[in-house]
């Protein structure tokens, strides 16, 4: 693996790569050594060696009177990584949310496979609205599997998100699975399955999203829009509006 191509893909350009390499081989150096070992001009390297003093990358030290540069542990360029991970996952629900500004055209992802489903699955927990509504499907659990659902489940519960479902199936058979609704952050609505035979699961989700997952073709569609997303909602409400409360006793 060359190395060097992987710093730059992380933020340090050529030139920078080549100085905080021969930085960190060296140990504590002169502005000539390093310049020396990376093959650029003294000038050019010392303004290199300041910025990546900025980002941490390279220290400063000194014997005598001489002034002496190491790099810093490499080690330091993950947690540097990690905390611009961290910070742009602060900003992404509002990036999302000005995403596709109105008056723009809908976007429509298509995804394929159990492994596209779960991308879709993971998408309904990246946005600032708390709240996901959705037409369940069992095909669709079983085709992504129990425990990878559960998991889905505890992310969603960890994130703070609450689920307002509407699954087919019977009050009996469902009683179980809604007196869990409490501790897993959700409501239950129950819809008959031969009268309503719907086998689509759809979540209506974020500020714009509506997912649409098919276990039987092995697909799925987001769809982001404004529009449609209100409209989905409204007819999610008015059917969950429709739909009896099951108390458990």
């Amino acid at each position: 693996m060359d190395i060097k191509k992987v710093l730059q893909q992380f933020g340090l350009s050529g030139r920078k790569a080549d100085v905080y390499l021969a930085a960190l081989e060296l140990g504590s150096s002169s502005v000539i050594e390093i310049s020396k070992k990376a093959n650029i001009k003294r000038t050019t390297c010392y303004d290199i060696l300041l910025d990546l003093m900025n980002e941490g990358l390279i220290s400063e030290t000194s014997k005598g009177k001489k002034r002496l540069f190491v790099g810093e542990d490499p080690e330091k360029i993950q947690r540097n990584l990690k905390n611009k991970e961290r910070l742009f996952a602060e900003i992404l629900p509002q990036l999302q949310s000005i995403n596709n500004v109105r008056g723009s055209k809908p976007k429509i992802r298509f995804y394929e496979g159990k492994e596209g489903i779960k991308e879709v699955y993971e998408d309904t927990l990246k946005y600032e609205n708390k709240e996901i509504l959705g037409f369940a499907s069992y095909d669709v659990v079983s085709l992504i599997g129990k425990e990878w659902a559960h998991e889905y489940l505890q992310k969603r519960i960890k994130k703070g998100i609450y689920g307002k479902g509407i699954i087919p199936g019977s009050e009996p058979m469902m009683k179980d699975f809604i007196s869990k609704d409490q501790e897993q952050r959700r409501s239950t609505k129950v819809i008959d399955p031969k009268k309503y035979p719907f086998s689509i699961e759809i979540n209506i989700y974020g500020h714009q999203s509506v997912a649409l997952m098919s276990a039987k073709e092995e697909i799925a569609v987001i769809i982001e829009g404004a529009e449609i997303h209100n409209t989905m909602k409204l007819i999610f409400e008015l059917i969950w509006d429709l739909l009896p409360e099951i108390k458990i006793k």
